[in-house]
């Protein structure tokens, strides 16, 4: 494509804040529609079908069910370089949108529109991904392993926060499922006929929990008892849990399964029962964030009247697993953190859920999908920005599975 000029640039910049500032009154409605109707993975019907009608009203179309993922989407417009944005719409059990994914799902829906709107004068293509289950499931790995990211060049998105960060400390996640078998027995009348598998459960926590003083700071290891006996009087035959193991890359997250998994077997061979396991889902990866795409958001942002921080030296931090980060291995991406909380608002509660429909949120909506759709423009119109982009990722590039 022909270079533009200056000019040329600030014009079709303008025109994007035109654009979204014209939609934005739907953009904040979408928003709290899919605030007041929380829905969990792979169930998100409501929040996908409002999305893919709202898309196709403000210009851009999309087909449900794209990418073998029934509650996800797909559409693209224009030719050239292609910037994929993805929406997130999948709420917590609970307590509904207290990670601020309906946030997360407008902004993206605004800066996909508004994208597609200049596409064609920007020579690019703007791919739209509504990605379902992000809370536990994967949703983006699997349009990933169908063919979602063909042809993409670059990934981005914008995530709910108390602070604006240049990205999530997002580290390898995988989750755990533990089924300990015992042998019932009446724990009066003859308890040296059962197999406590209670107990064996519970000896295996403590052995994570004395684990856990053993393990790099960045790592986390965090459980549940989900089964635990049917009454007091009888030897518990069957107990369950569910873990997440995290660390801070896909290399140390095998290394610390395996360990994991010799605390837990610890309890089963002190109590005389047996241990089956299974590694649920796909594994989440370690985020890396293309540190040129990210000063350009950043400085797009700054335009939007939002001081972007860098987590690394600011003292501000979120940490969390998302499967935005198994893209970022596949493609150059950036997950930033958009202010829409106070600070020390923690993502992941109820107080958090409240400020999810607030006019702080409302506004990161429209300053989230104005901040992506502009550093789109940037990466679309710098020859560059683009090369700086592809060499970076491509020396950063981890050479590990992901999907």
């Amino acid at each position: 494509m022909t270079r533009l000029d200056s000019a040329d640039v600030q014009d079709i910049k303008r025109a994007v804040r035109e654009h979204i500032t014209g939609i934005a009154p739907v953009l904040v409605e979408t928003s709290r529609e899919i605030h007041a109707h929380p829905e969990l993975n792979f169930e998100e019907r409501f929040a996908c079908d409002l999305l893919v009608r709202t898309s196709a009203r403000l210009g851009l179309e999309v087909e449900p069910g794209a990418h073998e993922s029934v509650t996800g989407f797909a559409g693209d417009a224009g030719s050239g370089p292609t910037v994929c944005v993805m929406s997130e719409y999948d709420a917590l059990p609970g307590i509904g949108h207290g990670c601020g994914h309906n946030v997360i799902a407008a902004a993206g829906l605004g800066a996909a529109v508004a994208l597609a709107a200049v596409a064609d004068a920007c020579g690019g293509r703007v791919r739209y991904l509504g990605t379902p289950a992000e809370e536990g499931g994967g949703g983006k790995i699997v349009m990933a392993r169908n063919g979602a990211l063909e042809g993409v060049d670059v990934a981005m998105m914008v995530h709910s926060a108390d602070a604006d960060l240049t990205t999530i400390d997002a580290i390898a996640l995988q989750q755990l499922e533990v089924r300990y078998h015992g042998r019932e027995s009446h724990a009066a009348a003859a308890p040296h006929m059962g197999r406590n598998a209670l107990d064996a459960a519970v000896l295996g926590y403590m052995g994570v929990a004395a684990l856990r003083q053993h393990i790099r700071p960045t790592e986390r290891v965090h459980g549940i008892f989900t089964a635990a006996g049917e009454k007091p009087n009888i030897v518990p035959r069957e107990s369950a849990m569910e873990w997440y193991v995290r660390s801070d890359d896909v290399t140390s997250l095998a290394e610390l399964k395996d360990r994991v998994l010799a605390a837990l077997g610890a309890g089963a061979h002190a109590c005389g029962c047996t241990m089956d396991h299974a590694w649920v889902g796909p594994m989440y990866a370690d985020m890396v964030t293309n540190s040129h795409l990210s000063a350009a958001y950043a400085a797009n942002a700054a335009s939007a009247g939002r001081l972007v921080l860098d987590p690394r030296t600011s003292g501000r931090r979120v940490v969390g697993s998302t499967d935005m980060g198994n893209i970022s291995h596949l493609v150059p991406s950036i997950h930033p953190m958009i202010a829409c909380a106070p600070p020390g608002t923690a993502i992941h509660t109820s107080e958090f859920t409240r400020h999810a429909a607030s006019a702080a949120a409302d506004a990161a909506v429209v300053d989230g999908a104005l901040a992506m759709a502009l550093t789109a423009v940037d990466f679309w119109l710098s020859e560059d920005l683009r090369e700086d982009v592809r060499r970076e990722f491509e020396s950063a590039r981890p050479d590990t599975d992901v999907l």
